[in-house]
């Protein structure tokens, strides 16, 4: 996962291929993706091409720009964990040039990611260390010149860095440092360090979740800061692919009783999927039933809502395509594929959203306070969705089950 940056309608896309190239991909609404060919790879002093951030110059700070079109600027380290280089581009990211005066800066270790930070007027470059297990910021007026500012501890590879309004109010900006497992934490930030608020919280609680990245360079219209990460330690037997990526979330800041906390809930982008629906209001569901036994096919988009204030179940249990979401309405935890976490109901409410893909399962609990991402294989079972109470009825308040198309037209 490299390089998420936005620009003049196209959200762009770049992998790392292990100390060989950046792939990459464009796409104009976040879910349907054309690859184009390797931005920059092997080749020159510095080796392959490690991971890193991307930015659009739009004042052509740095001088590389040399025609009407602004140009893109990314960010990568050498293969010797010394070196952090530039390559840029001026024609939208369709040819690139890595630039002849690598590097921009030496210090180890690697992962550099850039973001513009307004009140200085500066860019400040975000790094994995050193120190050892820490993040390093630096800043520059023209992303070719750094210096260091501060250091953040306790951090771990892949950094991101970026602001967010606390309940949706703008006059209350926090800062948040997410690092490459997905944990991250929340605080002020003056242009020169970082000062946390709060400890160090998970950010996705399942098994194959890394390296995540929010894309750069978002429109003000717009204003959400949207995330993907990449699905780590996934395993994909028979398939015409070897890696994968979590859908696209958007990434906002809430309070709770017990604190700040960042929600992740998949961007709306994801309806231009949507096939056929189910939809369910008001029911109360008892034992022995299962009111989705008549549905279909393999890809699904979920979303339900229980009160629990009218149930006296002890267990709700989802199965979708043989792998399971299960609640235990007792300890008030919900557990997705194996991975298990806490989730209190909001006022009696309950509310589970559900991602299934052929080789992923990604469970949000309450509008994203809780998210959990696997890598788990579509089993062969019918009914291919399952919906049961246990140890008593419960009572749906909503229920809406949308088909999914493939993002690949020629995929049925």
């Amino acid at each position: 996962m490299n390089g998420l940056v936005y620009y003049d309608g196209e959200y762009h896309f770049f992998a790392q291929r292990w100390w060989s190239c950046w792939l990459h991909a464009v796409s104009d609404d976040l879910v349907h993706w054309t690859e184009l060919e390797p931005a920059f790879g092997k080749g020159g002093p510095f080796g392959g091409t490690q991971s890193g951030g991307g930015i659009i110059d739009y004042t052509n700070a740095s001088g590389l720009g040399t025609g009407n079109e602004a140009v893109m600027v990314v960010f990568w380290s050498s293969t010797d964990n010394e070196n952090q280089c530039i390559s840029y581009s001026t024609d939208r990211g369709r040819t690139w040039v890595k630039y002849e005066k690598n590097p921009v800066l030496v210090h180890s270790y690697r992962d550099p990611n850039v973001f513009w930070y307004e009140p200085d007027k500066k860019w400040v470059m975000i790094l994995y260390g050193p120190p050892e297990n820490s993040y390093v910021l630096l800043g520059s007026t023209n992303l070719l010149n750094w210096e260091q500012l501060s250091v953040i501890p306790d951090m771990y590879e892949c950094p991101d860095m970026f602001p967010l309004c606390l309940d949706g109010n703008k006059e209350l900006e926090k800062w948040v440092v997410v690092d490459g497992s997905g944990d991250y934490v929340i605080g002020r930030f003056d242009g020169q360090r970082f000062e946390s608020e709060s400890q160090k919280m998970k950010g996705d609680y399942g098994h194959n979740f890394y390296a995540s990245m929010t894309f750069d360079g978002m429109p003000e219209e717009d204003g959400r800061r949207i995330q993907m990460a990449w699905m780590r330690g996934g395993e994909y037997p028979d398939m015409p692919f070897n890696q994968q990526i979590t859908f696209p979330c958007d990434l906002t800041l809430h309070t709770f009783p017990e604190g700040m906390r960042m929600c992740r809930y998949p961007v709306r982008e994801i309806e231009k999927l949507h096939a056929a629906e189910f939809v369910l209001h008001d029911r109360i569901l008892t034992p022995g039933e299962n009111p989705l036994a008549e549905i279909l096919g393999g890809l699904f988009d979920i979303t339900v809502e229980f009160d629990l204030s009218q149930s006296g179940c002890h267990e709700i249990v989802f199965s979708v395509c043989g792998n399971s979401v299960k609640y235990d309405v007792g300890n008030m935890q919900i557990d997705s594929c194996g991975s298990q976490v806490e989730l209190k109901p909001t006022s009696a409410m309950l509310q589970i959203r559900i991602l299934v893909d052929r080789m992923s399962v990604e469970t949000f609990g309450n509008m994203g306070k809780v998210s959990i991402t696997n890598v788990v294989r579509a089993q062969d079972s019918k009914p291919a969705l399952l919906l049961q109470s246990i140890g008593g009825p419960v009572f749906i308040k909503s229920l809406t089950v949308h088909a999914m198309n493939s993002i690949w037209p020629s995929v049925a």
